[in-house]
């Protein structure tokens, strides 16, 4: 692992952000979604970076406990970028995300491939400036015009459908940012 010995940021409290994104939820998170979330934020306290997987059946709740996670992240003062393979996807995420973050003025943009420059344009710029907390995309992610302000957590859907040099490109846009990647359980 390229982050392993890296000195990574340290957040040392999980903030406010998590506390009003988890009392909004309409539901109740499963034991295991809460061990996860532990586990995260004892990862975020750390030194190191976190390079973690999620490995669940599909509608297993793997996309709240990203939610969650990035909201430790956000509440912070760091950027999100989480990664799909699809535009369908990566639309999929943003509508989620934007769900629950709207409601707390948390920013929350789309940046795939399909999107006319003058839209891209305006993306690159809000985010190296920071006025975009989390942004949710395809491969259009790791181009060489996205550049971040503060870029603490990188979120990488279905990993396995993207090469470890596409990864490392996206995480390396921030200064060794936690990685937390998802996937669903193969079946037998």
């Amino acid at each position: 692992n390229f982050l392993s010995s890296k000195p990574g940021i340290s957040i040392p409290n999980s903030g406010e952000l998590l506390s009003d994104v988890f009392n909004s939820l309409e539901f109740v998170l499963t034991d295991s979604q809460k061990d996860v979330l532990r586990e995260i934020r004892t990862d975020f306290s750390l030194p190191k970076p976190m390079n973690r997987l999620i490995q669940g059946d599909v509608g297993s709740g793997k996309t709240i406990v990203s939610i969650l996670a990035a909201s430790m992240i956000i509440g912070n003062g760091y950027q999100v970028a989480l990664m799909a393979p699809t535009e369908l996807l990566a639309e999929q995420h943003y509508k989620e995300y934007s769900s629950f973050f709207n409601q707390f003025n948390i920013s929350v943009s789309l940046l795939i491939g399909k999107m006319n420059s003058k839209e891209k344009k305006r993306i690159y710029s809000a985010l190296k400036t920071g006025s975009i907390d989390v942004i949710i995309g395809t491969h259009a992610l790791f181009q060489d015009d996205v550049e971040f302000k503060s870029l603490g957590l990188v979120i990488i859907d279905e990993q396995h459908k993207f090469g470890v040099n596409q990864r490392k490109r996206l995480i390396s846009k921030g200064k060794y940012p936690e990685v937390l990647a998802m996937t669903a359980t193969p079946i037998p």
